[in-house]
């Protein structure tokens, strides 16, 4: 959006304020259909909520990853109106269930959907087996996650070396094993993790079918990059690294799925907020702001992400720190920012915010999360 659209908007519904540009979102959709079409996309529902967000995809004709019941829930509520056998044919093609680890509440819950969900080791098996019967597994790999920004693997994921004796373990209690998974990690920038994956899948894939074992479908997880700055490599250049490896490595026979989130999603989200404070610390002049690391800006904390502070208003920048409204001096967005001598009630604004960012707002000292305007919708 232009910075006159966004200050307009920020005058008429007040400060703090997160815009959703629905328009960057299929335009990030159509981009990741065009350079992965033999892929279906499954948008990761965590990347950010939203419903109208999870809408726009959903009329694309998109697919979802979700990871609670309440992600689910979101996603179900648009196909609700369908015939039954429509729901189900839905749920089955179009939504897994990614989450690992799953409480047994929510197992009894799934188990009415019939729907595909991961796991990764012989624990959750017997939960599953037990609490939803009528589920479909697709077991989760541990893979190398070098150089991505938020690593996963050490969480989530069994060893490839166990890989066919879980998936052994899942037809003996009456399960199918429908395929695998993996996720390099999120942000991922470093390429051969990929590479590296598939390969892993592919000998589990071969070793499996000698064993009897007729996997169907992988899915490739997220990971893949916003365009935070220069240093991360071309959309372009990625996908056809990682599409030249599934053509050489799978068949056409194998579906493959793509849990993207933060690609579609982060570039159609801005922040604007208020400078509601100035002083000089320590020599260095210092603006407190109507956001912070407690609501849009909770990428810095959970997300390890960096996100810049720009000035509606010109002037010769300086070194400036920007704090958030609370309490608390972890509620820090930056100790470096360039911005111009500024007043109390001038506006600040953050581009590329839209993913993980809001998703993780609270309420904490009090101070509630950023108004949602959706633009383009």
């Amino acid at each position: 959006m232009n910075r006159k659209s966004l200050l307009d908007l920020a005058k008429k519904h007040g400060t703090p304020l997160f815009v959703v540009d629905h328009a960057e979102l299929r335009t990030n959709y159509a981009l990741y259909k065009k350079h992965f079409p033999r892929v279906q996309t499954y948008y990761a529902v965590k990347v950010n909520s939203d419903p109208a967000i999870v809408e726009t995809f959903y009329r694309l004709g998109g697919s979802f990853d979700v990871a609670s019941m309440q992600e689910f829930h979101t996603v179900y509520r648009l196909i609700e109106k369908l015939p039954a056998k429509e729901r189900q044919e839905f749920v089955w093609d179009k939504v897994i269930y990614a989450n690992p680890i799953k409480p047994i509440e929510t197992l009894r819950e799934l188990d009415q959907y019939r729907p595909l969900v991961t796991y990764d080791n012989v624990e959750e098996v017997k939960k599953i087996a037990k609490y939803a019967p009528r589920a479909g597994l697709c077991l989760r790999l541990q893979v190398p996650n070098t150089g991505s920004m938020v690593e996963l693997s050490s969480k989530f994921g069994t060893p490839p070396g166990e890989a066919v004796d879980l998936i052994r373990c899942g037809h003996e209690h009456g399960l199918v094993v429908e395929g695998l998974s993996f996720h390099v990690g999120s942000q991922c920038t470093n390429p051969e993790n990929y590479v590296q994956a598939l390969h892993l899948a592919a000998g589990i894939f071969a070793e499996a079918k000698l064993r009897g074992y007729e996997l169907k479908l992988l899915d490739i997880g997220g990971g893949f990059p916003a365009a935070y700055d220069a240093s991360v490599p071309k959309f372009s250049a990625l996908a056809r690294k990682i599409n030249h490896e599934i053509d050489r490595l799978f068949p056409r026979s194998i579906e493959i799925l793509a849990e993207p989130g933060r690609f579609l999603v982060a570039s159609a989200g801005t922040a604007v907020c208020k400078i509601i404070g100035k002083a000089v610390r320590n020599g260095k002049l210092s603006y407190y702001v109507d956001d912070g690391v407690y609501h849009t800006y909770s990428g810095v904390i959970f997300d390890h992400c960096t996100y810049h502070l720009k000035s509606f208003k010109r002037g010769t920048p300086q070194l400036c720190a920007v704090f958030g409204p609370t309490c608390d001096a972890l509620d820090t967005i930056s100790l470096s920012e360039q911005l111009p001598d500024l007043e109390i009630g001038d506006y600040l604004y953050s581009e590329n915010i839209g993913a993980y960012s809001a998703a993780s707002s609270t309420h904490f000292n009090g101070f509630p999360p950023a108004t949602v305007v959706h633009v383009n919708w």
